[in-house]
């Protein structure tokens, strides 16, 4: 048997770049980056299809893994919201606690990754890499904001019987906008404003369960039992945040609204917000493809089992996506560096988009999708 004939030269003609002194981000993407090859062209086809995505009126989750927020990348994330291009987040406790910085103006500051940790912890000062934040000034005074904001909220039955982490940073995000100096720079609050769902199905694993976990604690401090009332339980569901997340899948699917995600890493965000169609089609039992376009901003490898190195084509085994090989892309890139100019690239190319709000539409679209799920079990 003959191979098949393949044409290997009608790909681009590389030749050296040429720049002028008053490049657009545009420019720079399609002109230059657009026309190399490695992960220049891989941040091309990212940005390009990220254009695709809103262009299309896709409906766009971001998942946010990691501590992104430290490093300022939260202001991207607001003109996204702002603009209509992103739908629902989903992220660690650790990047809506330290959002929330900003928005009380508590120190975070540049500084040396090589620095001395013995030193820094005798001046109470925490590292992130090469970002110090202050033990007292920032992190115990956010605990305590964060506390007495879910006090505030718990006291004017704002939190239901059960309640997904969507509802908890909608309330919290609500109190952000209240009481911050600087409300316009956090995303968490932002997200509240224009009702974009945030879903942190990680928690407990952070400052901010930390400190929703300390609350029923001092709720009954007066009292001689060893034992919490559950009534004081700040406890958002895991359940809820399953049954939420694949409604606003199932949502798109009906409706026939193609859907896109822009992953920030990996991590437990990507793992969660891509296993919604396995959770429609595998657990429910009512088919959906996944996700119709992909784009992931890595370091990682993807030969070591790391779930923030998997790559996106081995997803389609799994029903995450329609098909392996088209609609993706994994530019190997840090993501500080390559998320400002996807986000550049969109607000320089795209119109904005009216918001789909559909923080407002979570019991709804739940509902339908529970009534759907009975149906089909018939």
């Amino acid at each position: 048997m003959k191979n098949k004939e393949h044409d290997h030269w009608n790909g681009k003609s590389i030749s050296p770049f040429t720049m002028n002194e008053k490049m657009s981000v545009t420019q720079l993407v399609d002109e230059i980056f657009d026309g190399m090859g490695y992960n220049a062209k891989r941040l091309a086809q990212a940005c390009h299809l990220f254009k695709s995505m809103i262009d299309e009126n896709s409906t766009v989750c971001l998942t946010l893994a990691g501590a992104m927020t430290p490093v300022g990348m939260g202001g991207g994330i607001i003109r996204m919201i702002e603009k209509g291009f992103i739908d629902w987040i989903v992220t660690t406790g650790a990047n809506t606690y330290h959002d929330l910085h900003f928005a009380y103006e508590l120190p975070v500051h540049q500084g040396d990754y090589s620095a001395d940790d013995n030193e820094l912890a005798k001046h109470d000062v925490v590292r992130i890499y090469d970002v110090y934040i202050d033990m007292q000034k920032t992190l115990i005074a956010q605990d305590k904001i964060i506390q007495a904001l879910t006090s505030k909220a718990a006291e004017k039955n704002k939190f239901p019987e059960k309640f997904s982490t969507a509802h908890y940073y909608k309330v919290l995000g609500e109190g952000v906008l209240e009481t911050a100096a600087y409300p316009d720079k956090s995303f968490i609050a932002c997200a509240s404003k224009n009702k974009v769902p945030v879903f942190v199905p990680s928690f407990a694993d952070s400052s901010v369960g930390m400190g929703t976990s300390y609350l029923p604690i001092m709720a009954n401090r007066n009292s001689d039992s060893k034992d919490l009332d559950p009534c004081d339980f700040i406890d958002p569901s895991p359940t809820m945040d399953v049954l939420e997340s694949a409604a606003i899948v199932h949502d798109s699917m009906i409706n026939d609204i193609p859907r896109g995600v822009l992953e920030v890493g990996g991590g437990v965000p990507k793992n969660f917000l891509q296993q919604t169609g396995p959770m429609i089609s595998q657990i429910i039992g009512m088919e959906c493809p996944g996700e119709n376009y992909v784009i992931q901003v890595t370091t990682d490898r993807p030969d070591i089992g790391g779930l923030s190195g998997a790559t996106i084509n081995e997803g389609k085994s799994w029903g995450k996506i329609p098909k392996a090989g088209e609609g993706n892309v994994v530019p190997y890139l840090d993501a500080t560096v390559g998320i400002p100019i996807i986000f550049a690239y969109a607000l320089e190319n795209c119109k904005p988009r009216k918001p789909r709000k559909l923080g407002d539409r979570l019991p709804e679209m739940t509902g339908e999708l529970i009534r759907a799920a009975r149906i089909n079990a018939e």
